[in-house]
């Protein structure tokens, strides 16, 4: 297997959908809590992006098997299996590496920072497992937007402020004398929670065009989707209805002081999100208009990392 195939296999541009939040989260981490360690910071990157990118391989393995429509736009240029002609074999093998890699990188993160890192770990990890394999895969029912965004923007947007802060008191786990005694500051994973949810709507909205655009595809090959349960009118509404949702978000931070006000610019992007979710609702093809949702989720999230770093030098 060639670079060129491996990188195609695992989609390798999509992965700036968990890039973002976790730098997000980083930076977000040492403006509030002035901490940052780049130990756990890289040994976080390579377990999330190996993970990242077996749990395409996997998805992109599973269509090739499962595939009852080989035909139509992109499917022989979409999965590298079929275009590069590679072996299930060396599929399997890359998948196996990825895994192997993503899990070690993550138990010496956990050996580095606390048992909480490993707990969310192994949540994560089972999640993105079942999100593509299993009797019945969650990307295949309609939960897919919910869990993409959930995890991939706020799980991997907590986890990476938290390797930061180990110490402080964001999460606690304490066993004792028969006791598990767990302990959370509510307040600061508000806080957290509302900082990722311009990453949350975002990637659940690229989930969401993405299963708009494959609806009749998908019909054919069994994956019930969200759309399919409630309809393209009612897809669409909800496509525009979680962006307005993440730029109220983000303006109620501005408001709250807990986004710096070298953030304010941010608000600017919805004059080109909104062009965009015009021409989506237009046309709805994975060739045509997919990529918007791709731009939103990057228009909307990097300049909230980017403009926050000058007020690290402000401070």
């Amino acid at each position: 297997m060639g670079l060129k195939s491996f990188l195609k296999l695992v989609e390798i541009k999509t992965k700036v959908a968990s890039i973002t939040p976790f730098l997000l989260g980083s930076v977000f981490a040492l403006y509030r809590y002035g901490q940052f360690n780049w130990r756990n910071f890289l040994l976080m990157l390579l377990s999330l992006l190996t993970f990242d990118m077996a749990t395409t391989a996997i998805n992109n393995y599973l269509d090739f098997k499962k595939a009852k429509k080989t035909e139509g736009f992109g499917y022989e240029k979409h999965n590298a299996i079929v275009r590069y002609g590679l072996t299930e074999f060396s599929v399997r093998m890359v998948i196996l590496i990825l895994l192997v890699l993503a899990v070690g990188f993550g138990i010496l993160l956990y050996l580095n920072t606390s048992v909480v890192v490993l707990i969310i770990g192994i949540i994560s990890f089972s999640v993105g497992i079942l999100y593509t394999f299993g009797p019945i895969p969650i990307s295949r029912m309609p939960l897919g937007e919910i869990f993409s965004g959930l995890f991939m923007g706020f799980v991997i947007l907590l986890l990476s402020a938290y390797i930061h802060i180990v110490d402080g008191n964001l999460i606690q786990v304490a066993y004792e004398k028969g006791m598990l005694q767990i302990t959370l500051n509510m307040i600061e994973l508000l806080v957290l929670f509302m900082v990722s949810l311009p990453a949350f709507m975002g990637i659940s909205n690229i989930m969401l065009a993405n299963n708009i655009c494959d609806m009749e595809d998908d019909l054919e090959n069994r994956r019930y989707t969200l759309p399919l349960y409630i309809g393209r009118e009612r897809s669409l509404v909800l496509f525009q209805m979680l962006y307005y949702i993440a730029f109220f978000d983000i303006l109620l931070l501005l408001i709250l002081r807990i986004l710096p006000l070298t953030a304010i610019p941010v608000l600017l992007v919805v004059i080109p999100i909104r062009k965009n979710i015009a021409r989506f609702l237009e046309r709805q093809t994975k060739k045509d208009t997919f990529p918007f949702a791709i731009q939103n989720f990057l228009i909307m999230n990097v300049p909230l990392i980017l403009l926050t770093v000058p007020a690290l030098l402000l401070a």
